[in-house]
């Protein structure tokens, strides 16, 4: 959770800081990295402390990202003539798998860590094969616009996101507990808590009872010197 608040958080606010004129100026790419990194950072916090906010936003990348997918896939077919489509895929498919992760927890969460981690390994491997050749192809998509045509280097790089997440889901689903769940987690740790308070307040009772045997034999002695 919170690595896909960090990630979210810094991208959009890098693409932001980047793109468009903040206070009149255009800010360097150093600049803006690290503007994106900090609030990243807050984002990556609140996401990880924060339970219901770290699964809607777990869900809303899983959202983004099928939609993503499924926008490159119908680019090879049909370009739309309005920004609003691809807008609305995104937000609308966002938006719905969000709400799913908050409902069926488990389930979702392993399959947008699996889909996630996954994209992050297509995009490394990616720089390192064709430096971002297929991130500026998928720029271009959603931007409606007409770029250079892949080559089978591209779509095999683009294999690997489909195939990671498929194992990533695979080893997720046959190495974690079923009797986990995220609800318990809070619930065990509010347990804690309350078994803390009533120790210490055990131990509390048990020192008044030890003391007031000493205060009466002082008092006794007292009123013994002075009848």
């Amino acid at each position: 959770m919170f690595l896909s608040g960090l990630m979210f958080g810094s991208v959009i606010i890098f693409l932001l800081c980047h793109k468009q004129h903040v206070l009149d100026t255009q800010l360097s790419v150093e600049a803006s990295a690290g503007i994106s990194l900090g609030i990243g950072l807050m984002c990556g916090l609140v996401t990880m402390l924060v339970r219901s906010v770290g699964l809607f936003m777990t869900g809303l990348l899983l959202g983004l990202l099928l939609a993503l997918a499924g926008l490159l896939i119908t680019h090879q077919f049909y370009t739309p003539t309005s920004l609003w489509v691809p807008l609305g895929a995104l937000l609308g498919t966002g938006m719905l798998f969000a709400v799913l992760t908050l409902q069926w927890q488990k389930m979702f969460t392993m399959l947008s860590t699996a889909v996630f981690g996954a994209a992050i390994m297509t995009v490394c491997a990616d720089y390192f094969v064709e430096m971002l050749a297929l991130a500026s192809y998928v720029y271009d998509c959603l931007r409606l616009s007409l770029g250079p045509v892949l080559c089978w280097y591209s779509w095999v790089i683009l294999g690997i996101w489909p195939a990671l997440s498929l194992v990533g889901v695979l080893i997720q689903w046959k190495l974690t507990d079923d009797s986990f769940s995220h609800t318990e987690v809070v619930v065990n740790r509010r347990q804690k808590r309350v078994q803390l308070m009533r120790i210490r307040e055990k131990d509390a009772k048990k020192r008044q009872q030890a003391e007031l045997p000493t205060k009466f034999a002082r008092q006794t002695d007292g009123n013994r010197h002075f009848p």
